[in-house]
């Protein structure tokens, strides 16, 4: 329960400092849809979704009503649809059939993003993967809330390198056949190693096989929150700064914690897990990047960021497990660029690369996320990117993704707009030698020795 201290100080969060819960995301299970017949297939997933999530929106705005808390998004994620239409679905379009009925339940239920037109191929490819796969530049071009995500690696099984070169064509198709809209297509495309089951953020999110039929998983966040509360620990040591990131995250996690507990006894769907990643918005003041440079970084990309990254990524998840039992997703700190003024600050400043970026991903939570690039990089160097991306997943039994998004028509060093919480980007170079003869070579690349343990 919160005391009414808590309640004040939670009031003074949200009214100076931006804290907001950012998703209430809904799982369900669409395995018991299953059917060879594809319009019987695409009624059965209308039926579940829109009977499962009808609620959703109304319960969402009432518990931000009635707690003063801001939920800002409420979102669907399904069951890898690569599995789902595996039975009924013969061409591609037959997937962008079952996308947009997916897009239609969207829009009918209110949510803001539907998560999980993927596909799992960390290890090989099924006809149905491929085919979805495919499909992805025409499903995303022609729906409006559909969100996709492939995960083509693990620890446990390696980098599918075939699925490596084919996202790559992929991601560059999506951006040409978006190139209307500055790409937009490749800002809802993720690309993963290691991809969790429950995660409630999107473009990635997806229901997960282990996963019960219907879920709530909650998604907080509190860039601002932390930001503020290390004001008050400006050139203390290190003790005093991780304890005060800890307690931070305890306070915001708590919010989140409120907010799941009451959506699941009001929707009458079990409480799943808490992300507590601090995920930023292009608001002033609600950076990721203004974080560490209250750390103590003249600009995020300086000599030091890596190590404060991981310094703030640990301290909040140690600080969130103790205010929830039940944490997953992806949990830590996001760095998207285009979602986050510092960041963008830092990039057009000079201080922050591609490269740097990379290396930050080692401790962040997730990888290269919403970075605008030339719109003339070829389908191999993106399929190098998310080699590299993978490989620093795979290796250090983490979460990785990439979300690049090549802007057709675009170059080096102008901006790219996307408009609400995707906010803008400058195009950042590329290393442009090439790739071409490592991605095309096929196969596997095999699981490291640490994953041997059973």
């Amino acid at each position: 329960m919160f005391d009414m201290f808590e309640v004040i100080e939670t009031n003074e969060m949200i009214d100076k400092d931006l804290l907001d819960v950012r998703t209430i995301t809904i799982g369900i299970s669409l395995l018991d849809c299953i059917d060879m017949d594809l319009n019987k297939l695409c009624d059965n997933i209308y039926r579940k979704i829109t009977r499962a999530a009808k609620d959703l929106v109304k319960v969402g705005d009432d518990i931000s009503r009635d707690f003063g808390v801001p939920i800002v998004n409420k979102r669907i994620s399904v069951t890898p649809i690569a599995l789902i239409g595996a039975s009924a679905c013969k061409s591609v379009e037959d997937f962008v059939h079952i996308a947009k009925t997916l897009d239609k339940a969207a829009r009918d239920t209110g949510v803001n993003f539907l998560g999980g037109y993927s596909a799992v191929v960390s290890k090989g490819i099924t006809v149905a993967d491929r085919l979805l796969m495919e499909s992805i530049p025409q499903a995303l071009s022609e729906t409006d809330f559909v969100c996709s995500s492939v995960n083509l690696g693990s620890t446990k099984t390696g980098l599918n390198m075939d699925a490596v070169r084919l996202m790559g064509k992929i991601v560059k198709e999506t951006a040409k056949i978006t190139a209307d809209k500055d790409s937009i297509g490749c800002a809802k495309l993720v690309v993963f190693c290691n991809a969790p089951d429950d995660n409630p953020f999107m473009a990635g999110a997806f229901h997960g096989v282990t996963e019960a039929d219907t879920i709530i998983n909650v998604g907080v966040s509190g860039p601002g929150v932390v930001r503020a509360a290390l004001k008050q620990a400006r050139n203390k040591d290190f003790e005093v700064l991780c304890e005060t990131i800890k307690k931070t995250a305890f306070k915001i996690t708590r919010v989140g914690q409120l907010v799941a507990r009451e959506a699941s006894k009001r929707l009458g769907i079990p409480f799943g897990i808490i992300d507590l990643s601090l995920a930023p918005t292009p608001s002033v003041g609600d950076s990721v990047a203004e974080i560490l440079q209250e750390i103590g970084l003249e600009r995020v990309g300086a000599p030091g960021t890596t190590a404060a990254l991981a310094l703030l990524n640990d301290q909040v998840k140690k600080g969130g497990v103790m205010a929830s039992s039940y944490v997953g997703g992806l949990s830590g700190a996001f760095i998207p660029v285009s979602e986050d003024q510092g960041m963008i600050d830092a990039v057009n400043a000079g201080a922050l690369t591609l490269e740097k970026l990379e290396a930050m991903t080692c401790v962040c939570s997730v990888g290269l996320d919403m970075i605008a690039i030339p719109g003339d990089t070829s389908e191999e160097t993106i399929a190098g990117i998310i080699a590299d991306e993978a490989a620093i997943g795979m290796i250090n039994q983490k979460t990785t993704a990439v979300r690049v998004i090549p802007v057709i028509g675009k170059v080096e060093g102008e901006v790219v707009e996307f408009g609400g919480l995707l906010g803008y980007a400058p195009i950042m170079p590329v290393n442009n030698f090439s790739c071409e003869r490592f991605v095309n070579r096929g196969g596997r690349i095999p699981a490291p020795i640490h994953s041997f343990k059973n």
